[in-house]
């Protein structure tokens, strides 16, 4: 059986006070949807407090402390409920029972999913994430969606879902064409032995700088390309190549930021169906010949007001596709392939205005077709800029920081401190730890700010020991293990059963811990793994509050070393839940 959160179980308890409430009122099912109770920001309130008196007073024209207090009168006995309080205007606190709290925090502990309230089985939900182009290197302008998008993967998968990530490859197009073309001229075949990707950059920029004063090699491209999309052999390995050590490339980047794929389906997969959406649309009367090309405008009245008055190009003049007609495509084989509940795409703000038209686009020929136009959630979870303080790192003119580039500062950087502190280890053992706490330092970095806030790298405050930091969080799960091992076989063996909660420091942190699952589902709801970094700090910080003022080792009784032992795991196993949803490493030593 599944565990029920906190706020789950008080929530429960308040709409059957309500029902009563308002049954006594003769106004019974008045209030047949509530909020769910939540966690108070100061214990002084209580630990969980309800505001739904104040909904149900003004649906029965009553005062809302005396419905609050009738509430109370009439709310269901239970054991993780001490005592409850009316407070202020109608607030309703309730104060959990202390040996409950343990014993529900221990549940959540044992339960596969750590107490997070699960979907229905067969959920499935496709985020669209990261999307590099094949013969570039990765950026430090994809680490948001990649970081951000890996995040909300996990935090689906935490919560039930049945998640398909697939990495959405700038795999087409004329730059293609201009690539064999630069290929067949000025290879250099040992700096491609070398480095692969560079060289295809290299060559890249010296087509362009060609081409600006030779035309006809845009010509020549043109021409490339067309063979390329009409299947002809030797072009068509040649791309297959780019693709393939583009991809490896990748694959590097991906596993040092613990980034999967399930699928990674390039605007090429589409290419063949994209004939086949144009004229769809233009049967449909929602496109529409204009000079040549073909379009899709949306009227001043439409239902989306962002795209009122707005145009969708289609196809151009030329016969090329643009993103709009692929993603429309994608969005198609997205729904038949996996009829998902859910897709989300992962981007910068730049691109809201082009997938609202999208979005827009295709619910209306899904109405055409007669089909359900909200059969899927669409959502398009966008982000704020990254941005590098002026000299933070050192890059080649007219070259944008690579993402490799950036996390092998950071692990650099990292090193140094952990040369610093823990001389004792060894080489490998501080390279290991170097590698996950620079990487982790870089993931938190992102994933801590509010997702649509810009963010500025700030290399000493992601690296610092304290504060909302991966180090500092990964350190304070280090000395839980560190405290464990300290302890000796016995402290490996102690139930989690023993667990109790007699101090006030002990209160405190168990109250915030037994939280964990309520947070991953708030930060899921709203699309912000902030909102995890944010409690995990708040954690971290409990914890370090209950091990440096409470002995756990030396303490007075043995029934009180063993409760805090137990406390001690608990408080891991949360750090550990958490930042792996993350994707931060939890180290046992640092």
């Amino acid at each position: 059986m599944a565990v029920q959160t906190v706020s789950q179980i008080l929530t429960s308890l308040v709409l059957a006070a309500a029902d009563a409430a308002a049954d006594t009122a003769g106004r019974a099912g008045v209030l047949p949807v509530v909020e769910s109770v939540a966690s108070t920001g100061n214990p002084r309130f209580g630990d969980y407090q309800s505001n739904h008196a104040f909904r149900l007073g003004k649906a029965l024209r009553s005062n809302p402390r005396a419905v609050a207090e009738q509430m109370v009168a009439r709310m269901p006995a239970h054991p993780a409920v001490a005592r409850i309080e009316v407070a202020g205007p109608g607030f309703i606190n309730f104060y959990l029972d202390d040996a409950w709290l343990c014993r529900q925090l221990v549940a959540q502990h044992q339960d596969r999913a750590g107490g997070v309230p699960q979907v229905e089985p067969g959920r499935t939900v496709v985020i669209d994430f990261s999307s590099p182009n094949i013969a570039k290197r990765m950026h430090i302008g994809h680490m948001r969606s990649t970081i951000i998008g890996s995040a909300l993967q996990r935090l689906y998968e935490a919560c039930g879902y049945t998640v398909v990530a697939d990495n959405h490859i700038g795999d087409w197009g004329t730059q293609f064409g201009m690539l064999i073309v630069a290929w067949r001229r000025w290879l250099d075949p040992q700096a491609f032995e070398r480095d692969p990707v560079g060289e295809l950059e290299r060559l890249y920029v010296a087509f362009r700088d060609a081409a600006a004063t030779d035309p006809a090699l845009d010509d020549l491209a043109r021409q490339e390309t067309a063979r390329l999309q009409a299947g002809d052999p030797e072009n068509r390995a040649l791309w297959q190549r780019f693709i393939d050590i583009s991809l490896r490339e990748f694959q590097g980047v991906y596993d040092r930021l613990g980034v999967a794929f399930h699928v990674t389906l390039g605007e090429s997969f589409y290419h063949s169906a994209l004939p086949g959406v144009v004229e769809a649309l233009l049967a449909a009367g929602l496109a529409e010949k204009s000079d040549g090309a073909v379009v899709v405008r949306f009227p001043d009245d439409h239902p989306v007001k962002a795209v009122r008055g707005r145009t969708l190009v289609i196809e151009k003049s030329d016969g090329a596709y643009l993103y709009g007609t692929t993603d429309l495509a994608t969005l198609e084989h997205r729904l038949a392939t996996w009829s998902p509940v859910e897709i989300q795409y992962i981007t910068d703000g730049r691109q809201q205005l082009h997938f609202q038209q999208v979005f827009a686009v295709w619910r209306s020929w899904r109405t055409w077709r007669k089909l359900d136009p909200n059969a899927v959630k669409l959502v398009h979870t966008w982000f704020g800029t990254l941005k590098l303080p002026e000299g933070a790192m050192s890059t080649r003119k007219g070259n944008v920081i690579r993402l490799v580039d950036l996390l092998d500062e950071a692990v650099r950087r990292a090193r140094a401190v952990v040369d610093a502190k823990s001389p004792d280890l060894s080489a490998q053992q501080r390279a290991e730890i170097a590698e996950a706490v620079g990487v982790g330092a870089v993931c938190y970095a992102d994933l801590a700010q509010n997702p649509q806030s810009d963010v500025v790298f700030d290399w000493d405050r992601m690296l610092a020991m304290e504060g909302n930091t991966a180090p500092f969080l990964m350190y304070s799960y280090a000395r839980c293990r560190s405290l464990q091992r300290k302890g000796g076989p016995k402290a490996a063996a102690v139930p989690l059963s023993a667990a109790a909660c007699p101090h006030q420091l002990e209160r405190a942190l168990v109250r915030t811990l037994v939280r964990l699952p309520e947070v991953v589902a708030a930060a899921l709801a709203s699309h912000r793994p902030n909102l995890l970094c944010d409690y995990l700090f708040e954690c971290a910080q409990a914890t370090n509050r209950f091990y440096f003022e409470l002995s756990v080792l030396q303490a007075d009784t043995a029934e009180q070393r063993q409760s805090r032992l137990a406390l001690i795991e608990l408080t891991a196993g949360v750090l550990e839940r958490g930042l792996a949803i993350l994707g931060v490493p939890s180290l046992p030593r640092m």
